[in-house]
C-alpha cells in the first residue's frame, strides 16, 4: 500500500497545477517515509496587503501510529515552490526522527 494523500486548494479557480506539483513531491517523499500513513496538503491562494499574488502550502504528516507530525506554511509567490518548500521541510522531518531512533 502507498503512501496518501490529500489536498485541499483554497483560493484556485482550476487546481490541477497543484495536484500535478505535490504528486511528484509524494513520489520524492514516499522513498523516506516508511512510517508515514497519509499526507494532508493545504494550498492557499491569496492577495498580501500590497495586493501581490501569494501561495502558501503546509504539509501535515500521520505516521503509522496516527502521530500528526504539523508542518509550517511556507510561502511564496509560487504555487509550485511554496508545495516544494512544504515537502523539503517534511524530508528534513523525516531524516531527523530517522536519525533519532
Amino acid at each position: 500500500m502507498g503512501l496518501g494523500m490529500q489536498i485541499a486548494c483554497l483560493g484556485f479557480a482550476s487546481p490541477g497545477e497543484v495536484e500535478r506539483d505535490a504528486g511528484a513531491e509524494l513520489v520524492l517523499l514516499s522513498r523516506t517515509a516508511g512510517d508515514i500513513l497519509d499526507c494532508h496538503l493545504t494550498v492557499e491562494s491569496y492577495d498580501d496587503e500590497s495586493g501581490r499574488r501569494l501561495h502558501r502550502a503546509r504539509l501535515d504528516m500521520v505516521t503509522c501510529d496516527l502521530e500528526l507530525l504539523p508542518g509550517p506554511g511556507m510561502t511564496d509567490a509560487e504555487s509550485r515552490v511554496a508545495i516544494h518548500r512544504a515537502f523539503e521541510h517534511a524530508e528534513h522531518v523525516l531524516r531527523e526522527r530517522g536519525s533519532g531512533r
